[in-house]
This record gives structure tokens, sequence and C-alpha cells, in this order.
């Protein structure tokens, strides 16, 4: 495998560029270790950020898999008709 296999067949995998993929990566990764920082401050102090862990999963999961199956929706309706 060559190198820029290694870069670029995953990030192809789901529709993406290599540029693409690092930008939402990243912003995932950003908001999860935000999310995981909530939710350390929400178990010493329960009144603070009482949906914020929740609310990062949601938005997480819309964006990674919700919006991704639609992304790729059409690609394979094109090539079923």
């Amino acid at each position: 495998m060559t190198i820029s296999k290694l870069f670029t067949d995953h990030p192809a995998s789901v529709g993406e560029s290599y540029g693409e993929h690092l930008a939402m990566a990243s912003g995932f990764g950003v908001r999860m270790i935000l999310g995981g920082i909530a939710c350390l401050i929400h178990g010493l102090l329960p009144f603070l950020f009482v949906k914020t862990g929740s609310s990062q999963i949601a938005t997480l999961h819309t964006t990674m898999v919700t919006n991704r199956r639609r992304k790729a929706m059409p690609a394979i309706l094109d090539f079923v008709i």
C-alpha cells in the first residue's frame, strides 16, 4: 500500500477528501474533549452542565451517522437508477 493511500482510502470511503476528513475528525475530537470536561465538572458540581454531555453525544451522532447516511444516499440512488 502506498503512503498516499494510507491518507486517502478511509476519507474516500466516507465521501470526503483528506482535508475534509481532517476538519471533520478534528471538530469531533474537540467537541468530545469539551463535552468530556463538562461531564467531569458535572460529576463534581451536578447543578452545572446538566444536559451538555447528552447534547454533545446527540449532536455528534447526528453529524457523524445521520448526515453521513444522507450524504451517501444520492450516490447509491444514482447507481441504482
